[in-house]
């Protein structure tokens, strides 16, 4: 049986597919495969995949003929993957030499359901390390306890699908897949369901995983209308928060969280196209709406004054005719 299977999505990468080939070639291991994914490339990036196939051991090559999105592109390398464990890489990121041996190591000694690492992030020539936000390295732990506190970051807010490494049995429960069609904070539903639905984690401070800020083909650093599927992002953990058995202590962490994502993207509106910022504040007026009022008003009490009065504006905001819909 594989060992481990990589997801590795592409998209119009060629100028960093190769640093991300070569770093796998750095880790390649008879029984590890490695699914490259390319979302309908329109550079040079699938002939860069299609001489990996041949070249990389392990590899297999799969190509969308339409662009579906990262979320889509992982759930075609998660059905196509055969391994006992599963993993994930962007394709404009890279990796350590033998990163990938000591992250099967630590979850097959641990035992758990999946296993959370830091990773390192790199600007330009900047590197800087960013930890997963939880104290206790090593332990088996329930997922489900490292959701809260609502006012500080946790787990759940360190969402990187990649920073990490899961068991083939959250396939089979039905946990692992994305959201089809997210084009971005796709990270954020499958988070959370991982952490309330899983049975047991941890975190290691492994490094390996170099993730490259500041990529100009990057949603991050694109204002066009595929940012605003955050909003649909949030109300799907919203949503399926609200039906938990521990609703009443879980929900005012996804809705503060909601709050300060939604603050965030207004307080750096003018990166957005001009028609884009305006649906950014229709839908975000909606979205706040939408919320469990109450919860929504302890939220805004619990936030600091800047940030409450823009959303306190914002929820004030006279709905549409016909309404938004996210």
């Amino acid at each position: 049986m594989v060992k481990l299977s990589v997801i590795v999505p592409f998209y119009n990468v060629q100028q960093y597919a190769p640093d991300t080939l070569k770093s796998l070639r750095a880790n390649a291991r008879q029984d590890f495969e490695f699914i490259l994914v390319d979302d309908c490339s329109r550079d040079e990036t699938p002939d860069i995949l299609a001489r990996a196939e041949r070249e990389l051991p392990g590899a297999v090559y799969v190509r969308h003929e339409k662009n579906g999105g990262l979320a889509t592109a992982r759930n075609t390398g998660i059905d196509a993957a055969r391994g006992e464990y599963l993993t994930f890489l962007d394709g404009d990121d890279w990796l350590a030499p033998g990163y990938y041996e000591q992250l099967v190591s630590s979850i097959e000694d641990l035992g758990c359901d999946f296993v959370r690492t830091d990773h390192v992030q790199c600007t330009a020539r900047a590197r800087t390390v960013h930890r997963v936000p939880h104290g206790r390295r090593g332990v088996v732990l329930n997922p489900r306890d490292a959701i809260l506190p609502s006012d500080r970051s946790t787990s759940v807010d360190y969402a990187y699908a990649w920073a990490g490494v899961y068991h083939r049995r959250l396939v089979d429960r039905g946990l692992l897949h994305f959201t089809d069609g997210l084009r971005t904070a796709e990270d954020r539903p499958w988070i959370w369901k991982l952490h309330r639905e899983a049975e047991s984690f941890a975190t290691v401070g492994l490094l390996g995983v170099f993730y490259r800020r500041g990529v100009a083909s990057s949603l991050t650093q694109i204002g066009d209308v595929r940012q605003l599927d955050f909003i649909r992002a949030f109300d799907q953990v919203v949503a399926e928060t609200a039906e938990d058995r521990n609703a009443e202590k879980l929900l005012p962490k996804a809705v503060r969280t909601y709050c300060a994502i939604i603050s965030h993207h207004l307080g750096s509106i003018e990166r957005f196209e001009p028609a884009v910022a305006r649906k950014l504040k229709s839908m975000s007026a909606v979205a706040l709406r939408r919320m469990p009022q109450a919860v929504l008003d302890e939220a805004l009490d619990s936030m600091d004054v800047q940030r409450a009065t823009r959303l306190r504006r914002l929820r004030r905001r006279p709905a549409p005719a016909a309404g938004v819909a996210a």
